[in-house]
């Protein structure tokens, strides 16, 4: 083995290690809330409804203008299970149930936001001009 051969392992070592860490600790700080989560439902960008996320099924149906929805939630999560828009990535996005995920069915303008409970309102960060 040259010396070359020797970096090339360990720079390939070290880059797998990293990327496992990091990946890591981005799948445990996702999965870290422990309050309550709910779904704001939004549309055409006007909020319809907000349903807190429990183990209990509910379905909850949306008949617009542009179009309709189905949408199922059940074991802390929420999904899209029919959409009549003629792509229907809203269905294939799948279950959903960690904070900051979020369902989306541009043709028929639905947003489905997973948030959690805030104690107290929430105040920004920072301002930038």
């Amino acid at each position: 083995m040259k010396r070359g051969d020797i970096w090339l392992i360990g720079s390939i070592v070290v880059a797998v290690s990293v990327l496992f860490i990091v990946w890591f600790q981005q799948d445990s700080a996702a999965g870290a809330y422990i309050g309550k989560k709910y779904a704001r439902i939004t549309v055409d960008r006007e909020l319809f409804r907000t349903v807190e996320l429990t183990e209990h099924e509910q379905l909850i149906e949306i008949r617009t203008g542009r179009g309709y929805n189905l949408i199922q939630i059940r074991d802390g999560g929420v999904r899209m299970i029919e959409a009549d828009c003629p792509d229907d990535l809203c269905v294939l996005m799948g279950f959903k149930d960690r904070v900051g995920e979020t369902i989306v069915c541009l043709p028929n303008r639905i947003i489905i936001e997973i948030v959690g409970e805030q104690e107290e309102e929430a105040v920004p960060d920072a301002v930038v001009n």
